[in-house]
C-alpha cells in the first residue's frame, strides 16, 4: 500500500509545472484523474526537444504517469456537471489556468468548496493571480530571467546565462506538491479544506533564499569575472575547467591544499576568506593552466588522495549508467502500451513502509473516460451519450 492510497486528485493543469506535481502526489500513490479536453492537453501535441512518441510524446509520457485520463469538454454544461460530481469525492483540485479561467469554467475555489469543504485546492500561476504582472505568461525562461538568477554565473559582459533545465517549473511543481500534502496534513488534524496558491515567481525567488540573503542582508551585489566562475558568491576558485582529455568540477578547495596537489606554489600565500573573492580571476586562470596539465581521470585520483572536492562533467550517456544512479535506483523502467519501454527519472524521496511505484505510464487522451463515469454511477448508456454528444471523449 502507497502512502496516498486512497486519496483522490483531479488533475486540471497543462504544460509541465502542474502535472509534474500532480504526478508526484500519483508516484505515492493517489488516484490521480487528468482532467483533459476531448483533444488531449496541449502538452500532448508539442515534442520535447525534437522527440516524440508513437501516441504520447516524451514530454507527456514523462509528466502524467500513475494517471487516468477523463477527456471532458468543460466549455459544455453536461462537461461542467460530470466534473462537479467527481470532486465530492476528490481530495485534491490542482489548476494552472490563466486568472478568469476558473471562474469562467465554474470551477474556481469558492464554487468547489460549497460542493466539498474537504477539499485541497492548489491554484497555480505565473507571477502571483493579483497584480501588475499577473496576466502574463508564466514561461520558464521569462521567470528565470527576471528572478535574478541568470546574473549568479557566468563571466562578466557575456549574455546572462539561463539554467539547462525547466529550473522554474521544476521548482513550482515541487512547491505545489509541498503545499498540496501540507494541507492534507491539516485536513486530517482539523477536517477542514483550503485554498492553497503557488506562483512560480515566488517559488524561483524563493529558492535563491541564501543568494538574495547576501545581497539583502550582507549588501553585496552580483559581481560577475572575466573568468566563467560558477557563482557570484562563492569563493574561487569554483567552477569547471578543462583536462587534457575531458572536463572536470572544482568546488572551493583550500588554496593551500590545492596549492600542493597541483603544484601551483603562488596559491599557497593567497588568503582563503580574502583573496579567494578579490582575486577570482587570477586564480582561475592559474588553475585552469595547471588541470590542463593530466586527465580527468589523474587529477580526480590526486584531489581525492588530499580531499579536495572534484567530480567529472556527465553528459545524459554517461550519467544514465553511473554506478551510483544504478545503485540509487535514480531510474524506473516499465512497459507503456504504445511506447514500449519506458525508462524516465522516477520519485526521489524513499520512504521505508510506503514506497512510490509506477502503477501506469502516461494515459492516453480519454482512455480512462468510461472507466472513470462509472465509478461515477453513470451507466453504459448514459456515457454512450455523452460520446455521441461530444462532451467525453474516450481512446481508439
Amino acid at each position: 500500500m502507497s502512502i496516498l492510497s486512497g486519496y483522490r486528485v483531479l488533475d486540471c493543469t497543462i504544460a509541465m509545472a502542474g502535472p509534474f506535481a500532480a504526478q508526484r502526489l500519483g508516484d505515492l500513490g493517489a488516484d490521480v484523474i487528468k482532467i483533459e479536453p476531448p483533444t488531449g492537453e496541449w502538452q500532448r501535441h508539442v515534442s520535447a526537444g525534437g522527440a516524440r512518441g508513437n501516441r504520447v510524446n516524451v514530454s507527456f509520457l514523462s509528466l502524467n504517469r500513475n494517471k487516468r485520463s477523463l477527456a471532458i469538454d468543460l466549455k459544455k454544461p453536461e462537461g461542467r456537471a460530470v466534473l462537479l460530481d467527481l470532486v465530492r469525492s476528490a481530495d485534491v483540485f490542482l489548476q494552472n489556468y490563466r486568472p478568469g479561467v476558473a471562474e469562467r469554467l465554474g470551477v474556481d475555489y469558492e464554487t468547489l468548496r460549497a460542493i466539498n469543504p474537504r477539499l485541497i485546492y492548489v491554484s497555480m500561476s505565473g507571477y502571483g493571480e493579483t497584480g501588475p504582472y499577473s496576466d502574463r505568461p508564466g514561461q520558464d525562461l521569462l521567470l528565470q530571467a527576471m528572478s535574478g538568477a541568470m546574473l549568479s554565473s557566468g563571466r562578466a559582459g557575456d549574455p546572462p546565462l539561463p539554467a539547462g533545465q525547466y529550473l522554474v517549473d521544476a521548482v513550482t511543481a515541487y512547491t505545489a506538491f509541498e503545499g498540496a500534502l501540507a494541507a492534507l496534513l491539516h485536513r486530517e488534524r482539523t477536517g477542514e479544506g483550503q485554498l492553497v496558491k503557488v506562483n512560480m515567481l515566488d517559488a524561483i525567488v524563493t529558492m535563491q533564499m541564501q543568494e538574495l540573503s547576501v545581497f539583502t542582508v550582507g549588501g553585496l551585489p552580483q559581481r560577475r569575472t572575466e573568468e566563467p566562475h560558477a557563482h557570484v558568491y562563492i569563493r574561487a576558485p569554483y567552477g569547471v575547467f578543462a583536462t587534457k582529455d575531458k572536463f572536470i568540477a572544482l568546488a572551493f578547495p583550500p588554496l593551500k591544499k590545492l596549492a600542493a596537489a597541483i603544484e601551483a606554489p603562488q596559491l599557497a600565500d593567497m588568503d582563503d576568506e580574502i583573496d579567494t573573492f578579490s582575486r577570482r580571476d587570477e586564480i582561475f586562470a592559474i588553475v585552469r593552466e595547471r588541470l590542463r596539465t593530466r586527465s580527468t581521470a589523474e587529477w580526480l585520483k590526486i584531489f581525492a588522495a588530499v580531499d579536495i572536492w572534484a567530480g567529472p562533467v556527465f553528459g545524459y550517456a554517461d550519467l544514465i549508467d553511473d554506478p551510483q544512479i544504478v545503485q540509487n535506483g535514480t531510474f524506473v523502467e516499465y512497459e507503456h502500451p504504445t511506447e514500449g519501454r519506458v525508462k524516465t527519472p522516477g520519485f526521489a524521496i524513499e520512504f521505508s513502509r510506503t514506497p512510490s511505484t509506477v502503477a501506469r505510464g502516461a494515459p492516453l487522451a480519454g482512455e480512462h473516460s468510461r472507466e472513470v463515469l462509472r465509478e461515477l454511477g453513470l451507466d453504459d448508456k448514459r456515457i454512450d451519450d455523452l460520446i455521441a454528444a461530444q462532451v467525453i471523449a474516450q481512446a481508439q
